[in-house]
């Protein structure tokens, strides 16, 4: 078969979504298909509805040398507004400053402002509402089941994207902790460093990844004289992040209301534990609290608290990784497409 996967985007940021599609294209021409990502706009604040509006447009049922494109998996707004009979969402998100985070958004704004970013909103809900009312929608987490299902009534199963196709590996449990991502405040690296060093001790930080925040965290580090135990790594190739991964003592997650979050199941696929938030959403899902690492609620005192467990108990982050070695093999690329391609 021949199979769009389908994402929008936007220009000089690699998200999460990014990564899925490229691990989903791969993992289908594996399973014998002919697969390609279609990326269609994002677009900024004030032109969303553009956006929607361009992606209803593309034509994704006919590819370039004439053929028919047989299946589509679309994976975040608006790429899922395409028309295909065939299609199946395998959703990441919605505008989430609309949905979920529109408290936190709406708050900055003025009087007008808020008046007009509410009708933008509104019509949003309404497109989204007829679009996935009338598609198979799987969601990436139940996180997203569950915000779905809030606004919009909108029913859908859930799948946990398995971790990209990476030679993963256990090197060591050496007393850092990694945290990987784009450096945003939802995040909370912050939470971490303060962690670190409320905690004392010598466990160290190891920050892979860039974002608007960076600037606040160098500055907290020098703030709390911590410049001898927290490392921003800056962006990773494939090659440095999975050597990261694979030296680490664990790996620290928690961000608020995360979507999914594949750092999870890397961290799990490389035998390290997580640490996440019990108000973190995705990866709380996947974290078996004790087990594959730690749940902890999202203040300076517990999360120190369960990272210097980790760092100082003789094998317990051996412990913990190898109970999440065994989570990350229940997450194939060969099972999720087989599931996505029965939906459509």
């Amino acid at each position: 078969m021949r199979i769009a996967v389908v994402t929008s985007d936007v220009p000089f940021v690699e998200g999460g979504h990014r990564v899925i599609a490229r691990a989903l294209v791969r993992a289908l021409k594996e399973a014998g298909h002919t697969a390609d990502v279609v990326t269609t706009p994002q677009n900024r604040f004030g032109r969303q509805l553009s956006a929607y509006w361009a992606t209803w447009l593309t034509d994704v049922q006919v590819a370039g040398d004439g053929g028919p494109v047989d299946r589509v998996v679309s994976l975040r707004f608006p790429s899922y507004a395409v028309r295909h009979p065939r299609q199946v969402v395998w959703l990441n998100h919605r505008m989430r400053e609309y949905y979920d985070l529109w408290d936190d958004f709406s708050s900055g704004l003025g009087g007008k402002a808020r008046l007009i970013e509410g009708v933008r909103r509104s019509t949003i809900h309404f497109l989204d509402g007829r679009l996935l009312h009338r598609r198979t929608v799987i969601a990436q987490s139940k996180t997203i089941q569950a915000r779905l299902r809030r606004w919009g009534g909108i029913d859908s199963d859930v799948l946990y994207p398995p971790a990209p196709q990476r030679d993963y590996r256990c090197d060591d449990y050496n007393g850092s902790i990694l945290v990987v991502g784009r450096l945003t405040k939802l995040k909370r690296v912050d939470l971490l460093i303060r962690a670190a060093a409320a905690a004392g001790g010598d466990w160290r930080v190891r920050i892979a990844g860039e974002g608007p925040e960076r600037a606040a965290l160098v500055a907290l580090t020098r703030e709390l004289d911590l410049e001898h135990r927290v490392v921003l790594l800056g962006e990773l190739d494939e090659e440095r992040l999975v050597h990261e991964y694979a030296n680490c003592a664990a790996v620290y997650f928690g961000s608020r209301a995360e979507d999914y979050g594949l750092v999870t199941l890397e961290a799990f696929s490389s035998a390290k534990a997580v640490v996440t938030c019990t108000d973190s959403g995705g990866p709380a899902e996947l974290v078996e609290d004790g087990v594959t690492g730690f749940v902890a609620e999202p203040d300076v005192d517990t999360v120190a608290g369960v990272l210097s467990r980790i760092t100082e108990e003789a094998r317990l982050a051996e412990k913990l990784g190898s109970a999440a070695a065994e989570v990350a093999a229940q997450h194939s690329w060969p099972a999720a497409v087989e599931r996505l391609l029965a939906a459509c």
